[in-house]
């Protein structure tokens, strides 16, 4: 009997030791045009955020994985020209929470589409945090894709793999 017990307990540990850490699944947005790949179950909500003065309903769709979150932020501006600032603002915002310093960063720009890449290290209660960062625009819809954790739960293979896995249409 103590032989069973133990080797039903080996093989329980076994197959806990086998269940991956991330668990990565396909998400369409229900209300906005993106699809993107989450390593977790994701959660949604929806908030009115002030960005430099506008006023816009933003949909956060995050998972967390070892105390890394993972989120897309889904909003639409008045303009193309506002969803377009709204991605400085919106920058500037999460950089600012953490305190951070920019270590990278790119923009580029048209007149129907706008992008923003960042990744910046700062605090969080005293403990060192990172931020990578993709922003987009497109018309009057912006998003922001981003990773936030400490430093050591943000594997690079990771990080890449939910930033370019989001896609518009």
């Amino acid at each position: 009997m103590t032989t069973r017990l133990f080797a039903a307990a080996a093989l329980c540990l076994l197959f806990a030791g086998c269940s991956p850490k991330y668990n990565w699944r396909d998400y369409a947005s229900p209300t906005a045009s993106y699809h993107v790949t989450f390593p977790a179950k994701p959660s949604t909500v929806t908030r009115t955020i002030d960005l430099d003065g506008m006023q816009v309903s933003l949909t956060m769709t995050a998972a967390e994985v070892d105390g890394a979150t993972f989120a897309v932020g889904s909003a639409e501006a008045p303009d193309a020209a506002h969803a377009q600032a709204a991605l400085e603002a919106m920058q500037a915002a999460l950089v600012r929470n953490i305190n951070a310093t920019v270590t990278h960063e790119k923009a580029t720009a048209s007149d129907e589409r706008a992008t923003r890449d960042v990744d910046a290290n700062g605090t969080d209660h005293g403990r060192p945090v990172r931020l990578v960062g993709h922003f987009e625009s497109r018309g009057k819809q912006f998003y922001q894709v981003i990773v936030l954790g400490r430093p050591k739960s943000l594997p690079d293979e990771q990080v890449e793999q939910f930033l370019t896995s989001f896609k518009l249409p």
